[in-house]
């Protein structure tokens, strides 16, 4: 018989573990709950001749454990011990941004539980009695190397989120302090295209002068820097933004952030159709 003694005084730690020893899919084992001086102790008895089966079950709900209960700990701890220096409100930012990029890859998903499952099965072989916050405080430094990693990611995110925010905040404000030059311009627009034109539907030059250079320096849209540009030498009254391939993506979202009403986002007029066609005849015989 193989017995381990899992060791904390967490009581959503302990909480959880019963629920997910109760629900464990494995025969021959049971477990007890005991309050000794200075912890309590859930303890594991499996009865078994597959003890390899038996470490790999218990590491995944131990590794499950650390992820669900008791990560948004470590991550805060991780974000105030390096990133001090931010306010509280811009921590929970970057907490919400860790957790972000952690969902948004299977890859990291993955990487993260190989590391607990794999720390856990060493432990576990090796030990008899688990003290949970003292293992997971000395024994996991690839996990807390993984997540230091993570909260470095977020934090560049949230620099890269609020340094495009000041730079939407300080264009809105060039382009509410100014007069219009002109008072429609149509923007046809794709990922591979962009053309402007004027009310008579005469094609507008894109403006390549410095006079907007200290926008473009930091938010770069590549090819799209010179659309901007000239949009921001013209301020028209209205601008009519054809989507070629009905998509709103980074760069339309960003002028219609700081043109706001000016802006109309159109994908199915006759302007929208002809150069769609256009588009389409210039693909094919290419």
């Amino acid at each position: 018989m193989k017995s381990i003694a899992l060791k904390s005084n967490n009581s959503h730690v302990l909480e959880y573990l019963q629920q997910e020893l109760e629900n464990l899919n494995m025969d021959n084992i049971y477990y007890s709950k005991k309050k000794f001086k200075h912890y309590n102790n859930i303890i594991i008895h499996y009865t078994g001749n597959n003890d390899e089966l038996f470490i790999t079950k218990l590491s995944s709900l131990l590794s499950l454990l650390i992820v669900y209960e008791l990560e948004d700990s470590i991550l805060n701890q991780i974000i105030y011990k390096n990133y001090f220096y931010f306010s509280i409100s811009e921590r929970k930012i970057i907490l919400n941004n860790c957790f972000n990029i952690m969902v948004d890859s299977k890859e990291y998903l993955k990487q993260k539980f190989n590391i607990l499952q794999v720390s856990f099965k060493n432990i576990l072989t090796e030990n008899k009695n688990i003290f949970l916050n003292g293992y997971l405080n000395f024994r996991f430094s690839k996990y807390h190397n993984f997540l230091n990693s993570i909260v470095d990611e977020a934090v560049n995110t949230f620099i890269i989120e609020k340094e495009y925010k000041e730079f939407i905040s300080l264009i809105k404000l060039y382009v509410n302090s100014q007069k219009s030059k002109i008072n429609i311009v149509h923007v046809i627009y794709s990922k591979n295209y962009t053309l402007i034109l004027d009310e008579n539907k005469e094609i507008i030059s894109h403006s390549k002068n410095n006079f907007n250079a200290k926008f473009l320096s930091d938010i770069s849209f590549s090819t799209n820097d010179y659309t901007l540009n000239t949009l921001l030498d013209l301020i028209p009254e209205k601008i009519y933004i054809h989507l070629i391939d009905n998509v709103i993506d980074e760069f339309v979202n960003t002028l219609n952030l700081i043109f706001e009403k000016r802006i109309i986002n159109c994908t199915d007029c006759n302007i929208c159709n002809l150069y769609k066609n256009i588009i389409k005849t210039d693909i094919q015989k290419k």
